[in-house]
């Protein structure tokens, strides 16, 4: 239990707004709903609250904040617009990909009003400029929760819902597993945030075959609970052929992996297989890497780099935490390119061609033959490995969140499989499709979740209650 957070002693039997589960999406729109006046309660199927939101590496994508100015960083809507329909290859739903450029700057000074603050920005997949805020993702939830419960909403723990109650036509609640069995709890609005399903391994075969080979994390609670509730009631499902998983992950179990990994490919490092070769365009988004990294065979490729590259770790941003990567143990170091080959058992011969034919084609200003120009998306210029000692770290390509589901109208409203609205059911976070489309753009997670999540839960606010209180 975390102190200061407005847990409640029992289920209560009837409430305004009903949230289903504790991520940041979750946690936007139960104080989004309390702000707007309502009764709004929270369940969390878990004895933790955060889901996969606590699991990621913290970066949300906004254009035009105060970070980016003070560091210099010209961005404007129009590019993040363009990047996320880019990165999605024009397959996301514009009307949500529009509806998150539209809202993106208020959520940001909103959840800044709240107490959640940014460190330095950073360049991620997908982003032509620097857009990767990162925040400390438990603190902020514990920011709005509180935010929350000064306003009357309650949270309510080891509470898993298992079906949506319908009478009607419209959503008149949810049925809740409590320790003395089934309970009724009723509401004039739900919203669906209960994340992925990146733990459950039925769905993950049903949906995402090629993820068989692909580690698994994510949060403990995420095993696809909204998505079959509302499919149970005819919602639509979308973007499950883009399932993809996440490159730079420690190839096996280790204390130190948050569940991030590392993306030092971004800051400059190459990606070699098990045989010391180059396999893929470094600069693409991380999940385009996995699943070039998947179709090596196996589970473990490297990410290999000088004391250049680790020169630019950062202890704020996990993904980019080197240095702390190599206290713990996690990096392979070696004076020379040929010594970190043989550390490794790749070939004799194969990494020490592979930097050198690298580093030499920079040299020459030379076009790499995988169509590297960048470190990440449109950002920074690749440049040689050639400072000692040198590093590498075996990535694995993990399925964090599955960033597919539930068809939700430009209101948040989940849809049915005809496109007729399912009233007074709400969705948002990683529960939803269309929003991604084929791709990812960096820090587009965080940032929908809290965008749509708020929206959300406003919407969800102004359903007209029918009981009397």
């Amino acid at each position: 239990m975390i102190p200061g957070l407005p847990y409640a002693e029992q289920l209560p039997e009837r409430v305004g707004v009903l949230v289903l589960g504790s991520g940041l999406a979750g946690c936007a729109a139960l104080l989004a709903a309390a702000e707007a006046g309502q009764y709004a309660v929270m369940l969390e199927k878990t004895s933790d609250i955060g889901g996969s939101t606590v699991k990621s590496a913290g970066l949300s994508a906004f254009a035009g904040t105060e970070e980016q100015s003070a560091q210099g960083i010209a961005d404007s809507v129009e590019s993040l617009r363009g990047d996320l329909l880019n990165t999605g290859r024009h397959l996301s739903d514009e009307r949500l990909v529009d509806l998150y450029c539209e809202h993106q700057l208020e959520t940001y000074r909103w959840l800044r009003s709240h107490g959640v603050r940014y460190g330095e920005v950073h360049a991620a997949s997908g982003q032509s400029v620097p857009r990767s805020h990162p925040t400390d993702t438990t603190a902020m939830l514990v920011h709005l929760l509180r935010a929350a419960g000064r306003l009357g909403a309650r949270l309510v723990m080891e509470a898993p819902a298992c079906r949506l109650l319908r009478e009607g036509g419209r959503i008149v609640g949810a049925e809740v597993e409590a320790p003395d069995g089934l309970r009724r709890v009723s509401a004039d609005a739900v919203v669906v945030a209960t994340g992925g399903f990146s733990q459950n391994s039925e769905l993950l075969t049903r949906f995402a075959p090629q993820m068989d080979d692909a580690l698994r994390a994510g949060g403990s609670g995420c095993t696809g609970d909204g998505l079959l509730m509302g499919w149970q009631l005819g919602a639509g499902i979308v973007d499950t052929p883009h399932i993809k998983g996440t490159y730079g992950h420690y190839f096996e179990p280790h204390p130190h992996e948050d569940g991030t990994g590392v993306l030092a490919v971004y800051k400059g490092a190459i990606a070699v297989n098990r045989e010391g070769r180059r396999f893929v365009d470094e600069s693409l988004p991380y999940k385009e890497i996995g699943d070039a990294a998947l179709a090596q065979g196996g589970t473990t490729t490297y990410q290999v780099f000088d004391a250049r590259v680790l020169a630019r770790t950062n202890d704020e941003v996990a993904i980019y935490d080197f240095a702390g990567r190599d206290r713990a143990g996690m990096l392979v170091k070696a004076d020379t390119v040929a010594e970190l080959e043989t550390k490794l058992g790749i070939p004799e011969g194969s990494l020490v061609a592979a930097v050198t034919d690298y580093n030499d084609r920079i040299v020459a200003g030379e076009r790499d033959p995988l169509g590297r120009r960048h470190l990440s998306g449109g950002v920074g210029s690749p440049f040689a490995l050639e400072q000692p000692p040198f590093y590498a770290h075996p990535s694995g390509t993990v399925v964090l969140a599955t960033y597919c589901g539930l068809t939700v109208d430009a209101r948040l409203k989940v849809v049915d499989v005809f496109g007729e609205p399912i009233e007074r059911l709400y969705a948002a976070g990683e529960v939803i499709g269309g929003f991604h489309g084929a791709g990812y753009m960096t820090g587009t997670s965080i940032g929908k979740a809290a965008i749509f999540g708020r929206l959300a839960g406003t919407h969800a606010a102004a359903e007209e209650s029918e009981r009397e209180w």
